[in-house]
């Protein structure tokens, strides 16, 4: 049985400061095959020993995961990340010194070492190597790679800084080492490149064009209703408990006082409600950062009853929220 999350807004005692005792701490559980709340680049995961099925197991009944939907396997370096694919074409290892460590997963043939509960019964593996300092310590430590979903309940905000992840999951999650706000702030994106063509599985902290200024042309994948290939591919997801509008403009969001409203750039006109700007100069890599955020601030708030959004540019990191707040929005 799970334990309850903590109330929204509550800290949760299990948040530790992500010091070499910290760390320490956190392998020793990672190796009795318990999970950890773990910073990356891009929003916290839930980390367990990746090779390990009962580790992989409590990441799917924690997080009340379907299983199948397959996990990300985090490992140090690209050499460690590519003994787990049975075959790398040279298009990954381009990738790979380009954009390794970051923000960007691959996906692969898998080696028969991966266990089928993280790739879901896929014959492919999805693989990644994280910038973030502690999220390398740890890896480092533990010697294995780590399976690091979101640190959320399935299908809810992904969390970008500690106490977001104590307040969704807590003591569920034996430690969460707190390595501050997520500098990227949404997810990785993912390519699969286990076909004759790249094939974007998700958009995400790398954008799109700078893949393609690598491989060539990448072609995209639509969303589905069931067995995805990767995380974050179903068409319902990331979703806030409150209903989230998508409008074409600012000029289409009611003037209500109990509107949550996320806006970027300059608004035109003053809005009515709770208006967070997830960048007023209109820069995209600050918007990024700041939307999980954002838009669980906006969940929380007792003021707002209903959500709104406008789209952003759809291009660089634009693409990757724009598709986010797609699968977050409520049918209208």
């Amino acid at each position: 049985m799970i334990k309850p999350e903590q109330p929204p807004g509550k800290q949760a005692n299990n948040v530790v400061a992500g010091t070499p005792g910290g760390v320490a701490r956190a392998v020793k559980l990672l190796r009795e095959g318990q999970v950890v709340g773990l910073p990356t680049e891009t929003v916290y995961g839930l980390a367990g020993d990746g090779l390990n099925p009962a580790a992989l197991a409590r990441i799917f009944e924690i997080k009340q995961r379907p299983l199948f939907d397959p996990l990300i396997l985090h490992l140090a370096e690209a050499d460690a990340a590519f003994r787990l694919a049975a075959c790398v074409p040279d298009a990954a290892r381009e990738l790979a010194r380009r954009f390794w460590p970051g923000p960007l997963t691959l996906v692969l043939p898998k080696a028969g070492l991966v266990p089928d509960l993280a790739t879901s019964g896929l014959p492919t593996v999805a693989l990644r190597v994280p910038i973030h300092p502690l999220a390398q310590a740890v890896l480092r430590a533990f010697g294995r790679p780590l399976a690091a979903p979101s640190a959320n309940r399935f299908g809810q905000i992904s969390p970008t800084d500690a106490p977001a992840v104590g307040a969704e999951l807590g003591a569920a999650v034996p430690l969460i080492l707190d390595g501050g706000s997520c500098p990227v702030g949404i997810e990785s994106t993912v390519l699969d490149l286990s076909g004759e063509k790249p094939l974007l599985l998700r958009a995400g902290g790398v954008p799109v064009e700078e893949i393609e200024a690598v491989v060539g042309p990448v072609e995209r994948a639509q969303a589905v209703l069931d067995r995805p290939l990767a995380p974050g591919q179903l068409r319902h997801h990331y979703a806030p408990r409150k209903p989230l509008h998508l409008v074409r403009g600012v000029n289409d969001i009611p003037s209500r006082t109990d509107a949550g409203v996320l806006v970027f750039g300059a608004a035109p006109a003053p809005l009515a409600g709770v208006i967070k700007n997830l960048s007023s100069g209109g820069d995209l890599r600050e918007a990024a950062v700041n939307f999980f955020r954002f838009l669980r601030a906006l969940d929380d708030d007792p003021r707002v009853t209903e959500l709104y959004a406008v789209p952003l540019p759809a291009h660089g990191l634009g693409l990757a929220i724009n598709e986010r707040l797609g699968r977050a929005a409520s049918s209208d």
